[in-house]
């Protein structure tokens, strides 16, 4: 399976030039339990509803609140049968997860859905470019099904074992729409900014609270990983989520509803990826042959966005 992940992410980067990408985004809202809870997923699911209908441009937005099986099931079949290699897909899960040490299962109406039949419905989904968000309890013990090669997978909990109902959601639906978070400034939020900042804005939730914190959001997206706290380039973690924008700000934004600018805001957009791509091969390279790479993407960048300006 990861060997048809990586012909896939080659084959994108083939297309990437010649054919528009689609974003597909699927929210997905599940059981509350109680009130409160139920009211909590539900706001959280229409904040990032909201900030992704914005954005707007080139994509799909999907939320479902409470669904089924095979209401997932359906939506990620018709993801499936749309979606290219060169496309993009981001599944966000907010609510309440299980795990008994073997298997963890998303809570939704009816019989919860199980890690590995969500693997399952991923892997059938060409987009090559993925990006799973799983704000759930017990989330960490959704990883090692998760991952792949050219997946993006961020857990509110570093294992199965955190049981206790999270917050991480509040925080990753803040990340996208506070300029904050964007903290490049190049107004598109990353996956990786979304998670530094959602990790940063949980910790001191419960640094304010004066409470022992019961979640501890990682990342993983290597293929092969158990999730980090700290991405980096020692350890490898978040070179493919530097380079996924989960949503554009501003004249970013303005962009990719502009069919005459879209085809230079996504080349400014994969030249930053070559360039945060660059930056985390640093080490590999001699200075001089870094310098040189560098800057001439960044000189292509310059002029991309001197005509996305005019």
């Amino acid at each position: 399976m990861a060997g048809r992940f990586l012909k896939l992410w080659a084959l994108s980067l083939l297309c990437a030039f010649s054919a528009p990408a689609t974003t597909f985004y699927l929210t997905l809202s599940g059981l509350g339990g109680e009130a409160d809870y139920t009211q909590r997923f539900k706001m959280w699911a229409d904040d990032i509803d909201g900030s992704l209908k914005r954005a707007a441009g080139d994509s799909t937005v999907i939320t479902l609140q409470a669904p089924t099986r095979d209401q997932i099931r359906a939506r990620l079949a018709e993801i499936a049968k749309q979606a290219k290699p060169a496309d993009a897909l981001v599944l966000m899960l907010i609510g309440h997860g299980t795990w008994d040490g073997l298997e963890y299962k998303f809570n939704i109406t009816g019989p919860d859905l199980s890690g590995t039949e969500l693997a399952a419905l991923l892997d059938h989904v060409p987009a090559a470019r993925q990006l799973v968000v799983n704000m759930t309890s017990c989330s960490g013990g959704s990883i090692e099904i998760l991952r792949r090669p050219t997946r993006i997978v961020v857990t509110a909990t570093k294992t199965g074992g955190e049981k206790n109902a999270t917050i991480f959601a509040r925080y990753w639906a803040e990340a996208l729409r506070e300029p904050a978070a964007d903290t490049d400034k190049n107004e598109s939020v990353s996956a990786l900014e979304a998670f530094k900042y959602a990790q940063q804005k949980t910790t001191e939730f419960f640094d304010t609270q004066k409470r022992l914190a019961t979640e501890h959001a990682v990342i993983e997206d290597t293929g092969k990983g158990q999730g980090e706290r700290t991405p980096n380039q020692e350890n490898g973690e978040g070179r493919l989520a530097a380079a996924f924008p989960v949503v554009r700000l501003g004249a970013n934004a303005a962009a990719a509803r502009d069919p005459g600018k879209r085809p230079l805001l996504e080349k400014k957009e994969q030249i930053e990826q070559a360039i945060d791509k660059l930056k985390y091969e640093k080490a590999a390279l001699p200075v001089a042959e870094y310098k040189r790479q560098l800057t001439q993407l960044l000189l292509e960048l310059a002029k991309t966005q001197e005509a996305l300006d005019q």
